[in-house]
């Protein structure tokens, strides 16, 4: 299979990389090239084997973890993930390079190993769809080692974000939509306990289109409308099968979790100028960073005017910072994004 993720495996552990590459090998998008016990061994087969992303231990042998990531990150700027059983440590690692980490599961029982497996899978996956990696106070680019092409930008990808009125704007504009239609993600400022039955009541609304509540890992379509879960930041990226999200707790962001922001940003950098973002109805500013990401990245943007917002907050912010291209009423704004 083309563009499989190549990973190497660093772990003191034997048993450890073993059991790790066999369980992420189930995954199609991701191919094991090597496993190393020490730096020293991650350092030269680094070198031979040119990974994608590198799968990082903290204690071991030689040099520790944090120390490797230090010298590394400079001379071979790599998406690394921290799996490790130390979690200071780790949050230590992040700061000297590593994007992500997985805590290394207790139990092993095999609904513990499989969902660690899923878990890792995942990381590995956004990982390998970085950028750019910080070492300290310094930001270096990421060199792709493999072959892998540019992500294709064919396919339209809508992003909406509101609070205050917002649950009745988007089922105005949803009213516009079709099977068709491009894949739809939304953050509405709610509770946890309220954003599945949101979903639920949109899908009774729209029984056309599949509308469900954010779940880590899943894929958009056409015709798809997500909605992101309460005190969980969605955040959507993309692969050779498609735009695909994820759900994660996190600190709040811009004041809120889940951040429109968050998304709106992530939308920008997985999409470029094939995205379509709203700013609807809401008080503050959540979403206005995010959504003049969008526009700098040759996205379309509208904003909701004044006489339709239940509160003119977050449209007025963004339209003052320049994201919006363009104002709209809420009842043109389904027509108007659906036909770019």
């Amino acid at each position: 299979m083309r563009n499989r993720i190549r990973v190497l495996v660093v772990d003191d552990s034997p048993l450890f990389r073993e059991v790790a590459a066999k369980l992420m090998s189930h995954d199609e998008r991701i191919e094991i090239v090597a496993t190393a016990g020490d730096p020293y061994e991650a350092r030269d087969k680094l070198l031979e084997y040119k990974p994608d992303v590198m799968v990082l231990d903290i204690e071991m042998p030689k040099m520790n973890g944090i120390t490797f990531l230090e010298k590394l990150i400079p001379q071979f700027p790599i998406p690394v993930v921290i799996c490790s059983s130390t979690p200071i440590n780790a949050f230590a690692a992040v700061e000297a390079g590593a994007v992500d980490y997985v805590r290394k599961p207790l139990i092993t029982s095999t609904e513990e190993l499989n969902a660690f497996a899923q878990e890792l899978n995942l990381r590995v996956k956004v990982a390998s769809t970085a950028q750019t990696v910080r070492s300290g106070n310094t930001v270096y680019k990421v060199v792709k080692q493999s072959n892998e092409q540019s992500a294709d930008k064919s396919e339209r990808l809508i992003a909406i974000g509101g609070s205050t009125g917002a649950t009745e704007a988007v089922s105005e504009i949803l009213k516009d939509f079709t099977r068709n239609s491009p894949p739809a993600v939304v953050v509405v400022h709610m509770p946890e306990s309220f954003t599945s039955i949101y979903a639920q009541r949109l899908r009774q609304q729209f029984p056309e289109l599949d509308i469900e509540e954010a779940r880590n890992g899943m894929y958009l379509k056409n015709g798809s409308v997500t909605i992101a879960a309460g005190s969980r930041h969605m955040r959507v990226y993309k692969d050779d099968k498609g735009y695909y999200i994820t759900s994660l707790m996190g600190e709040k962001v811009s004041g809120h979790c889940p951040s429109v922001d968050v998304m709106f940003e992530s939308v920008a950098n997985c999409a470029g100028e094939n995205a379509i973002g709203v700013i609807l109805t809401g008080m503050g500013s959540d979403g206005a960073k995010g959504l003049r990401l969008i526009r700098d990245y040759g996205g379309y943007t509208v904003g909701q005017d004044k006489d339709t917002s239940v509160v003119y907050g977050m449209p007025l912010v963004a339209f003052e910072n320049g994201a919006v291209v363009r104002q709209l009423p809420l009842q043109k704004i389904g027509q108007d994004i659906l036909s770019k």
